[in-house]
């Protein structure tokens, strides 16, 4: 299974950025999606999207999502929490408009970055999170 993990449109999809994801399984919005008429080129991909609520965001979605892919335990959030829970072994979250990925204790997180605003020197960007086999998730950053 192969995952398109975005973050931070704050009201901004960049136009290519539909057909850079469309092989996607899934799409994942870490939220500060901020105007929900820009998810509409991501449902027209005909792929299941799943969205969490960010700080920016004034919508009814949730502000955690868990998905359990292949075993893995994955939790989407905006804000990275202080601890991850118990029942985690993957944390993805947005926020911070920064990439990471980042072993702590026996969770591994993961930001893709920002669509808008990076961060930290880094580009605005995307990422895949892939599925294979019983192999461990491959987490890859894709600067747009």
């Amino acid at each position: 299974m192969r995952i398109a993990v975005i973050s931070d449109t704050h009201n901004r999809l960049p136009p290519q950025l539909p057909a850079r994801i469309a092989a996607a399984d899934e799409i994942w919005h870490l939220g500060d999606v901020c105007a929900p008429a820009i998810l509409n080129a991501l449902e027209q991909l005909g792929k299941p999207l799943h969205v969490v609520l960010g700080n920016n965001d004034f919508y009814h979605w949730p502000l955690v999502l868990r998905r359990e892919i292949a075993g893995v335990r994955c939790w989407l959030v905006h804000i990275p929490p202080v601890v991850a829970p118990p029942e985690c072994d993957l944390l993805l979250h947005g926020h911070t408009h920064i990439p990471r990925d980042e072993t702590l204790g026996a969770v591994r997180w993961l930001n893709p970055g920002a669509i808008t605003y990076p961060k930290g020197g880094s580009a605005a960007s995307f990422a895949w999170l892939t599925f294979e086999g019983g192999q461990p998730p491959v987490w890859k950053i894709v600067p747009l």
